[in-house]
């Protein structure tokens, strides 16, 4: 056995508000989030990981994204997230832009279907299709 061990590796990223993350995650994208004694806030991925977002006076949003979320349809995944408040982010790129909806369309060459929205603190998150 080394001493260097992986087995609880977690990752982490910074907001701005605690407080509107927690619902963001909580309520709005349905996770399981719980708080610790220092205002830590841990988001508990449904296949075991876990997430630390930790308030940051000085949060500057992430410029890449930091979550995935891999799903089997992501129209219908953007239509959900819609329905719950959550806007997805619209580029307009010639070379790899979105749809109105926010969704850029993959294929051979450009991976696959995938959407951006971001947390209220700017970090940005996407949904991916999974085939």
């Amino acid at each position: 056995m080394t001493a260097f061990d992986t087995s609880a590796a977690f990752s982490g990223f910074s907001v701005d508000d605690i407080e509107a993350a927690r619902t963001f995650y909580g309520e709005t994208l349905g996770l399981q989030v719980t708080s610790d004694s220092m205002g830590f806030l841990d988001i508990h991925l449904p296949q075991g990981g876990m997430i630390l977002v930790y308030a940051k006076p000085n949060h500057t949003p992430a410029s890449f994204t930091i979550l995935n979320f891999p799903v089997a349809d992501v129209e219908a995944a953007v239509d959900d997230l819609n329905a719950r408040g959550v806007v997805t982010k619209i580029y307009t790129d010639p070379d790899f832009g979105t749809d109105e909806k926010g969704i850029a369309h993959g294929g051979p060459g450009r991976g696959p279907d995938i959407a951006w929205f971001t947390d209220p603190a700017g970090n940005v998150l996407s949904v991916l299709a999974t085939s």
